[in-house]
Formats: structure tokens, C-alpha cells, sequence
């Protein structure tokens, strides 16, 4: 089993995830935190943008488990040579791994990698495509802080158009239950908004009645030899700063 989109699990997948989660909680408050789960089974995590959370998450999880864990990044791998993405998933698969987590900065890398392996392929965002664990993480902290997620009301602000982040957290919230609404300049969202079929706001005055504000950061590193889609950082931080006054 693969997991490269939110759409890859059900509602009842992510209420079983959660159900596990709960569990490892009380292991990670213990003084020996390793648990044998995966014992045996080898992790790659192959990282090809530059992480520091999301790969640290990775890494802790799987030797917490008992995984052998093997780290390699774009800096240091055969990829700045120009190798490909096939050629690098083929000579990864010829080690057997059993499970390959992987960003990349193209959209659908990947859903690509699962074609050349028998691992199984997580997807730790792949361009402005998706970034499925993200949006599990952020449900089940929701989950933990407000207990039920059928009917909370989410803000989503900022750099749409960029965020990997944004596309997989609205199309898990939604299918968890909760409602969503856009907010940001008509630049920072996506050509074809209007048929992601969500609220689209161009004000701060779409935070008024929300239980939930989640802020994107500008991804100032996909704008290079473009347009801006602003001003300046400056302004958008004067139109679009979010200060305890609007909230």
C-alpha cells in the first residue's frame, strides 16, 4: 500500500490512524521510548527538497520502531549528477527496501517512484502537489484539542497557490467533517479555484466565526524567475498579517 494523496484513505482509515496514535502517545512518555514494531524492515527516506520537521519525524519514527532507517538527500546523492528519479527508485529498489519515503520538488514524483518499486511509497510532498502525513498530523492534533472534528469551521490563509500543504488539508478536512473556507489575494490562489468547489475569501473579515486559523507561510522558494504575486512582503504582511486585532 502506497500513501501519495489524503484521497488514498478513507474516513474510517483516518479514525483507525488515530486510534493507533493514541497508543504510541502513552509510549513516547515512557523514559525507553523504542518499541519493536518494525523490527527487521528497512526505511529510506529519500528527501530531494530540503526538510528539517517532516524528516526528523521520519527518521525518529522509524528507529522508534525498530526500523533500520537510511537517510539520503538531494545534496548528497547521485541526483545532482543528473540521474533520474527512475534510476534512483530502480537502484534503491535493488537494496529491498519494505518502505521509501520521499520528497521531491515535481508534483506526481511520488505517484512516478510507485511504478519502479515493490516498497511501500510515502509521500512527504512532492512539489505543490500533496503532503498526505502533514494533513493526518494536523487532523489529529484538532482531534486532540477539540475532540470531534465533524463541524469545526478552518481557516486556511495565505499562499495557496504554492502550498502543498493547502490541497491535502482541505481535502482531508473535508472529508473528516469540517468546514473549510480559502482566504488570501486573488494571486496567491490557484488558476481553477472555482471548481475545488470551497468558500474562497479575499478579506481577514472570513476569520470572524472560524474555530481554526491556519496560516501558510509565502513559499518564496517556488518564485524564483517568476512574477511575484505580490507587491512586497511588506505590504502582503500589512494586508495580511494576522494579529490577535483581527481574530
Amino acid at each position: 500500500m502506497h500513501l501519495i494523496s489524503i484521497d488514498d484513505l478513507s474516513a474510517a482509515d483516518i479514525e483507525n490512524l488515530f486510534t493507533l496514535s493514541d497508543g504510541f502517545l502513552e509510549i513516547a512518555s515512557r523514559p525507553i521510548k523504542k518499541v519493536p514494531t518494525l523490527r527487521g524492515r528497512t526505511i529510506i527516506n529519500l528527501f530531494l527538497e530540503p526538510s528539517t520537521r517532516t524528516q526528523s519525524s521520519f527518521e525518529l519514527a522509524g528507529k522508534r520502531l525498530s526500523a533500520d532507517v537510511i537517510n539520503i538527500k538531494g545534496s548528497t546523492s547521485s541526483v545532482v549528477k543528473g540521474e533520474s528519479l527512475k534510476d534512483t527508485i530502480l537502484t534503491l529498489e535493488s537494496y529491498r527496501p519494505d518502505v521509501i519515503v520521499m520528497r521531491h520538488p515535481q508534483v506526481g514524483a511520488a505517484r512516478l517512484a510507485t511504478r519502479y518499486t515493490n516498497a511501500s511509497v510515502v509521500n512527504a510532498g512532492d512539489g505543490t502537489g500533496e503532503h498526505p502525513t502533514q494533513c493526518l498530523l494536523d487532523l489529529y492534533s484538532l482531534r486532540r484539542v477539540y475532540g470531534a472534528l465533524q463541524g469545526l469551521k478552518v481557516a486556511i490563509v495565505g499562499d495557496v497557490l504554492r502550498s502543498r500543504v493547502a490541497r491535502s488539508n482541505l481535502f482531508g478536512f473535508r472529508k473528516m467533517g469540517i468546514e473549510v473556507r480559502l482566504v488570501g489575494p486573488p494571486t496567491l490562489m490557484p488558476p481553477g479555484i472555482e471548481y475545488w468547489q470551497v468558500p474562497v475569501y479575499h478579506d481577514l473579515e472570513a476569520l470572524d466565526e472560524v474555530d481554526v486559523v491556519y496560516l501558510l507561510r509565502m513559499q518564496l522558494e517556488r518564485a524564483k524567475g517568476k512574477v511575484p504575486p505580490v507587491p512586497s512582503l511588506r505590504e502582503y504582511s500589512r494586508l495580511w498579517g494576522v494579529s490577535p486585532y483581527c481574530l
